[in-house]
């Protein structure tokens, strides 16, 4: 069940679905309304015309009664619609409770951490896996940092930096959910905090992401400027739940600018961006701006590209792996999305429930996927 489908990234989401699910695979689409959801059907019609009878489900993330009729009929739900601290809860919650399997694209700490001290406890109960980040927040870096640690010896301390480069730009859902994150510091720390006290301590091992420094990294040619997003405490949950990270396991994640008047400019916008989230009017003028569901035309996305470099050490040796693909916010997020989805509906997993990473939840079985589908991995170098 693919909630969200008429939005910017759903209806991307719902094309890649039209054109890749295999046979057999039976989905729906869900919204709040009905005219939008028979037009989009129309449209699947035309990739696959099998989609001209696909199930349409009227809900709204403000009705429960809605979301658990749509948690209650599907194994595995799906949902574009943000930012989720405003819009999320109810359909976790009842995904939960229905022990349905749930995946999200959000990019937003402070509602992973609360979605983890109300709802795991339940899900583990019901057997439900509730995956967040499944999209570029945050499974290229999530997976790439996996397949740079498969690269490094067992058993010993490793560490890992991450530079990611892109040309891409934003939807107007995105903005909305930055914007949101960045206006909401307190609750943010309050959420991260409340999560330490319900979160069982790791023992014998240590996973940490620290924020890193700014500085010119030799091994990118680039300036690397530390990136305080959710997809390097992702990668620090996935070291936690796998011995294979070693008993010492260290994450940075940086963004990667070529010239230091680029990296002055990216300090100096992400201040100003981060300044103007604090003002409420400032924070709604921008989110009015640019609707959610607008984004870059086709030929925009076309011309769109990202690259996530990692350089690994552990046991003395040192590997340079590499994941790129196309456009990151939308193309490749529909397509990682819905391979997800995929991957929960039909392939062997871990037998495990409550909110888990991607790696956690899918791991191989995602990599494999994501792969064939175009994104690559591969390995730059090893000393």
């Amino acid at each position: 069940m693919l909630f969200g489908a008429t939005g910017f990234v759903g209806a991307l989401t719902a094309e890649y679905l039209a054109a890749h699910a295999p046979q057999g695979c039976r989905w729906a689409l869900a919204g709040r309304s009905a005219a939008k959801l028979e037009r989009l059907r129309e449209k699947l019609a035309a990739i696959d015309p099998a989609c001209a009878s696909l199930p349409l489900l009227t809900a709204d993330s403000a009705d429960p009664e809605s979301l658990r009729a749509l948690a209650e009929s599907a194994r595995v739900v799906v949902t574009t619609v943000g930012p989720y601290v405003w819009y999320g809860e109810g359909l976790v919650a009842a995904c939960a409770e229905a022990g349905t399997d749930y995946l999200d694209l959000t990019g937003e700490p402070e509602f992973v951490d609360t979605m983890y001290v109300r709802h795991d406890a339940r899900a583990r109960e019901t057997g439900a896996r509730l995956v967040h980040a499944c999209g570029f927040d945050s499974v290229p870096c999530d997976l790439g940092v996996y397949y740079t640690v498969q690269q490094l010896p067992e058993g010993v301390p490793l560490r890992v930096d991450g530079f990611v480069r892109s040309n891409a730009m934003f939807s107007g859902g995105t903005l909305a959910s930055a914007i949101t994150a960045m206006g909401r510091g307190p609750q943010q720390l309050r959420a991260a905090r409340e999560r330490r006290l319900h979160e069982p301590r790791l023992v014998g091992r240590r996973a940490r992401a620290p924020l890193g420094t700014p500085h010119f990294s030799r091994e990118t040619g680039a300036w690397a400027l530390p990136l305080p997003v959710l997809d390097p405490v992702v990668v620090a949950r996935s070291a936690s739940a796998s011995a294979r990270y070693g008993p010492d396991f260290r994450y940075r994640h940086f963004a990667a600018v070529r010239r230091l008047p680029l990296a002055l400019g990216a300090v100096a916008g992400a201040g100003a961006a981060f300044g103007v989230a604090q003002v409420p009017a400032a924070r709604r003028f921008l989110i009015n701006r640019y609707e959610p569901g607008t984004g870059p035309d086709q030929e925009r996305r076309d011309r769109s590209w990202f690259s996530l470099r990692f350089v690994g050490e552990g046991g003395g040796r040192r590997v340079f792996t590499e994941v790129s693909g196309g456009d990151p916010g939308y193309d490749e997020t529909a397509k990682i999305l819905a391979e997800g989805a995929l991957s929960l509906a039909f392939d062997e997993l871990p037998s495990l429930a409550g909110q888990l990473t991607t790696v956690t939840a899918m791991g191989d079985a995602l990599l494999t996927r994501i792969q064939k589908a175009g994104i690559r991995f591969r390995v730059a170098d090893a000393r």
